[in-house]
């Protein structure tokens, strides 16, 4: 199993969760975003869309990390990471969504380079773009959380595919100073989280490829 990944891509640290919950072991492939690896053909040669992360498992080259997820799940399915029942796995995957597909979009890296090159935005600008909608898809977040009773993780009493992805947007919140005030459900999950061994090994500043 190889990952090729960047430290600081929240969709990789994703997809390390999930391995790391599952106690699967791979090879560390590093993958330079700003630097422009991607788009290098040793690189963008393996894929259609030459984004990270990529996993290379079962002769098979996956990409997008929910995909990836969950194709991990339906292979090596202990301990899962979506509940046995329908309605349980359609609000994890409802959890999830909220972050891969309302918050993340907005603010990935080349989203935030093409507001500063392109668009000329200053940075003080750019980064209250950020702050903002990130802010704004917590606060939905929490809204969801709290539809339910409050459990340790985001749903139930273990971690989740919500659970791999909320985690790096809130690491990738705090790299930039968003409010978390407010929201304790959202927050409580995070620090349960990041208790466990699995979160811990799979933070960005345990990569090899980690600049400080």
């Amino acid at each position: 199993m190889k990952l090729h990944n960047y430290f600081r891509s929240s969709a990789s640290f994703r997809v390390r969760i999930a391995l790391a919950l599952k106690g699967l072991s791979y090879a560390y492939v590093p993958v330079h975003l700003p630097r422009g690896d991607h788009q290098q053909s040793a690189f963008a040669n393996l894929v259609g869309d030459p984004l990270v992360p990529l996993l290379e498992v079962d002769g098979l080259r996956l990409t997008q990390s929910m995909a990836i997820i969950e194709y991990l799940d339906e292979t090596r399915p202990s301990p899962p990471l979506l509940p046995p029942d329908a309605a349980g796995r359609a609000r994890v995957r409802a959890l999830a969504l909220s972050v891969a597909c309302e918050i993340h979009p907005l603010n990935n890296l080349r989203v935030l380079k093409y507001l500063s090159k392109e668009l000329q935005v200053n940075e003080a600008a750019k980064n209250t773009w950020y702050r903002h909608w990130v802010r704004q898809g917590l606060e939905g977040f929490e809204r969801q959380l709290a539809q339910a009773p409050a459990t340790p993780f985001c749903h139930g009493h273990t971690p989740t595919l919500a659970d791999c992805l909320l985690v790096p947007q809130i690491f990738n919140g705090q790299r930039f100073d968003v409010n978390f005030d407010g929201l304790p459900r959202t927050m409580a999950v995070f620090e349960a989280c990041m208790a466990l061994p699995a979160f811990q090994q799979a933070q960005p500043s345990q990569c090899p490829d980690f600049e400080a």
